[in-house]
């Protein structure tokens, strides 16, 4: 069993040039979290740190629906897993969270 250290209200600031290289490199993933009807519940925000603590750069898709909406659900998402909105399109969203311990990403300076 492992503990996640992890503070959920700090999300990181990106640049521009960050959130290009980001949106690069999250093209070719896959959906990881899929919200459903009952939009961002404690368990989808525990599933979401932990996908973001494994991966650090995932793809998150909602239903689809009233766009105005669902920008709601990710920036509720983004903000209770202390992560970075990169980009979004359609139903889908990426986020970004630098792992603290051993990062995998490298991304650019600002």
């Amino acid at each position: 069993m492992r503990t996640e250290v992890h503070s959920p209200s700090v999300m990181p600031e990106l640049s521009e040039r960050q959130r290009r290289h980001l949106r690069g490199l999250a093209h070719l993933l896959k959906p990881v979290i899929r919200l459903g009807g009952a939009g961002v519940t404690p368990a989808v925000v525990a599933e979401t740190r932990r996908a973001l603590h494994d991966h650090e750069l995932i793809k998150v898709k909602a239903p689809g629906g009233d766009r105005a909406a669902r920008d709601g659900l990710f920036a509720a998402l983004a903000q209770a897993s202390g992560s970075a909105l990169v980009h979004r399109i359609g139903n889908v969203a990426v986020l970004y969270r630098r792992r603290e311990a051993e990062p995998r990403l490298v991304i650019p300076d600002p």
